[in-house]
């Protein structure tokens, strides 16, 4: 038989929005420590208030909103300014691969951090099986 947790109601007027810590890259529960220890990797716990961070696990979840959101927009614009204005390859080198470098890149973090804090605000986790007992008396068949 299986034991399960009891619901606990949580004020989550009491945490920081998970934009907010998107924004910031801090701690999803004080919303003053560091969350990351580089530029994408996450440290153990939070320094100021002690939250431990194996919870978080965003996956692919950055990489693909980055892709969706501003990689393919920064493309279309490489493909119009080499359609419209037709400039020499330097031309590109200069404009197109910056935007496209800075498109990819710099929402990484800010999208890891709001994924994290985003399923520690709403106690997300991974889904588990659970087997129904039916009540004394009962069969499983009624």
């Amino acid at each position: 038989m299986s034991e399960q947790r009891p619901m606990m109601t949580i004020d989550r007027a009491d945490y920081p929005s998970p934009i907010t810590i998107g924004l910031t890259c801090r701690c999803p529960r004080c919303g003053k420590g560091k969350l990351f220890k580089g530029f994408l990797s996450l440290r153990e716990s939070c320094d100021v208030c002690g939250l431990d961070y194996d919870f978080a696990d965003p996956a692919d979840g950055p990489a693909f909103f980055v892709l969706c959101f501003t990689c393919v927009p920064a493309l279309i614009v490489a493909v119009w300014v080499e359609v419209a204005l037709q400039p020499p390859l330097w031309v590109h080198f200069l404009t197109t691969l910056p935007l496209i470098i800075a498109a990819c890149v710099l929402p990484l973090r800010p999208l890891k951090a709001w994924l994290i804090a985003s399923q520690f605000y709403h106690d997300a986790a991974e889904g588990k099986r659970v087997d129904m007992v039916p009540p004394a008396g009962q069969t499983s068949h009624d």
